[in-house]
């Protein structure tokens, strides 16, 4: 199933098929016949029954395995080149680059039925995707304009422990008064003057230069990390000059009195404010540290991976292998996808081990310390074992929560999981999660928050009910005290807004909303894209920051579709779909389920009551309670 080793023991036929998994076959040819997928024949010419032909590349496919409800193209990648095509004003449309021309490579053992397209065009746009590297200019929009003009709410710095000054923000709140440089001002040299905080977002704040009143018509944005913002009395132990703003000199003659009247038990930033900024913003991994992260193509096995930059803890990783150094990986420092070397070897994971026999000279193993802890588990007692069935986020489209099932249980708490109906018969599309992982879920999660459940693909018998496929399959559920069931004090509340990588283009950060919360489990929305590019984001995932992380760390920050680009969106057909991103790991699926709420048979089963939309943090029941 991969080159190199394994340290679980496998079939000697899972082994041969995967070493032949690792070579490439030669372009689909245009005029391809037939597809074969699981012994079943799906005839050309296209437009017949069963069949489909891309818009947008050419590919020839099975009609199912098509992105849209119209099957117009073979994935969400296509689709959102097409749009691109028609909408060269767009940002985002920029930023994906010209569409990919070539015939695809596909690799020889992915399931041709759910990933065959997606695949092909992933390989196709890898080349074009290097070329378009470099983030587009953000062309000026800025936050505080978006949340002024919406009147927004942004998730506090206290949400992300993560994130810079994410554990010391303290008191920091509106009122706070600050020293920063005073624009209103003719003088030839740089001078300051006191503000306050009207309003915060993030880490920027909204300040009023003092003096001012009830008067906004000054009022300005600024991030408080950044290096204008200095604690009172600052400029008095530098030696730095306070003047009042031109605008408001005439109001007072001893504004000396002035400020000691409105400082007096006002609150300000601590004196080693900026210090704790440079500290916070210190981070353990250095370049050329040689890692185990997952493999973008195939998700069931690692590769060894070279640090080639660190942007605010976030990790530019370039495979070892990779010699143009393009095919690379971004993930932050304290993601689950990144381990140290030895890690597979240690817990029985697929690895594909290097065709670099020694270590390029400079690099150097990331030492184990530096990666995140999971929590120990006792698997001792009763555990996951192979078959259980559970739900699962599903990791080529973090919008669904699927039906999935445990292939195989690792050491260490680890397992193998693989989504029903769209597997790869080589297992080469499972997936790792921990069994504490927040993106796993006992069966009857989704009914219990109303949570739309894809079933799996090609399930007939609709609406999909859990009692009725496990009796089918023959299989049990996993018991839910193995969950992961714990649930912060996070802070999130709907209508927040924040800035989060989309997980589908890992490299991209982007602005955000957080638009349903059941319990420690955001729904993360895309400001300017449709719903179905939303994605199902753990609490404390390191992939979420406040508003003006990127400006602090000079990360590359996305933003909304233009506005008329949404008019036009929202007055045309809704068939029509937005260009955003090349995905980095395969197409939506586009399976759907229209949930009712039922309850299921109580004999054997019952319910815990919940609310499905969580705005209060702590616990709540909200599991299937299974009983004896």
């Amino acid at each position: 199933m991969f080159d190199g080793y394994d340290s679980c023991s496998e079939d000697t036929s899972s082994s041969s098929s995967s070493d032949e998994s690792e070579e490439e076959v030669a372009p689909l040819p245009s005029s391809l016949p037939i597809i074969k997928n699981n012994g079943q024949v799906y005839t050309y010419p296209d437009g017949k029954s069963g069949m489909a032909t891309c818009e947008m590349c050419g590919m020839v496919g099975v009609r199912d395995a098509f992105y849209s409800k119209t099957k117009r193209f073979c994935s969400v990648s296509c689709s959102r080149s097409y749009s691109s095509n028609s909408k060269k004003a767009s940002i985002l449309a920029r930023l994906q680059g010209k569409p990919p021309t070539k015939k695809a490579k596909v690799l020889q053992k992915q399931p041709l039925v759910a990933k065959l397209a997606a695949y092909a065009q992933y390989q196709a746009t890898l080349q074009n995707q290097a070329k378009t590297k470099t983030a587009v200019p953000v062309e000026g929009f800025s936050w505080g304009n978006y949340i002024n003009s919406n009147s927004f709410t942004a998730a506090p710095v206290t949400c992300f422990k993560h994130a810079p000054m994410g554990t010391c923000w303290g008191d920091i709140a509106e009122g706070v008064r600050v020293e920063v440089p005073n624009t209103d001002c003719s003088l030839p040299t740089k001078v300051f003057w006191i503000a306050g905080i009207v309003k915060l977002a993030g880490y920027n704040a909204l300040l009023r230069y003092e003096g001012f009143e009830n008067d906004s018509s000054l009022d300005f944005w600024c991030n408080v990390c950044g290096s204008d913002i200095h604690p009172v009395g600052w400029c008095a132990t530098s030696g730095k000059p306070l003047v009042p703003p031109r605008t408001i000199q005439h109001k007072y003659t001893n504004w000396k009195a002035f400020l000691v009247k409105r400082l007096t038990g006002a609150k300000t930033l601590p004196p080693d404010f900026s210090q704790k900024v440079s500290e916070s913003m210190q981070y353990p991994f250095k370049t050329s540290m040689r890692v185990e992260v997952v493999d973008k193509t195939h998700l069931c096995r690692t590769r060894v991976a070279v640090v080639e930059s660190v942007i605010g803890g976030r990790l530019r990783l370039v495979y070892e292998e990779s010699e143009d150094k393009t095919d690379d990986f971004w993930c932050h420092m304290y993601s689950p996808l990144i381990h140290h070397i030895g890690w597979s070897r240690s817990i029985g994971h697929r690895f594909k081990r290097s065709d670099i026999t020694k270590k390029q000279d400079g690099h150097f193993d990331a030492p184990s310390h530096l990666f995140m802890k999971v929590k120990e588990v006792d698997a001792a007692g009763e555990w996951f074992k192979e078959g259980m069935k559970l739900e699962a986020i599903d990791p080529l489209n973090l919008s669904a929560i699927c039906v999935a099932t445990i292939r195989k249980v690792l050491a260490d708490g680890y397992l193998m999981i693989g989504i029903d109906g769209s597997e790869a018969a080589d297992g080469s599309d499972w997936f790792c999660y921990h069994a504490t992982s927040p993106s796993i879920f006992p069966v009857g999660f989704c009914e219990i928050n109303m949570i739309e459940l894809t079933p799996p693909r090609g399930y007939a018998k609709l609406p999909f009910k859990w009692f009725d496929y496990l009796r089918e399959t023959d299989s049990i559920a996993a018991p839910v005290k193995l969950f992961n069931k714990e649930v912060p004090n996070h802070g999130f509340h709907v209508g927040m807004k924040l800035e989060a990588v989309d997980l589908m283009e890992p490299r991209l950060v982007c602005v955000a909303t957080v638009t349903r919360i059941i319990h420690r489990l955001l729904r993360i929305h895309f400001d300017g894209w449709e719903d179905e590019y939303d994605q199902w984001v753990d609490c404390e995932s390191p992939d979420l920051y406040p508003v003006g992380w990127c400006q602090l760390t000079g990360y590359q920050l996305q933003p909304p579709a233009p506005q008329s680009s949404r008019d036009s969106q929202s007055s045309s057909s809704k068939q029509k779909k937005k260009a955003k991103s090349q995905p980095y790991k395969g197409h939506k699926k586009m399976t759907s389920l229209q949930l009712k709420e039922e309850l299921l048979d109580g004999e054997e089963y019952s319910f815990l009551q919940g609310a499905s939309d969580q705005e209060s943090n702590g616990s709540a029941s909200y599991y299937i309670k299974q009983e004896p």
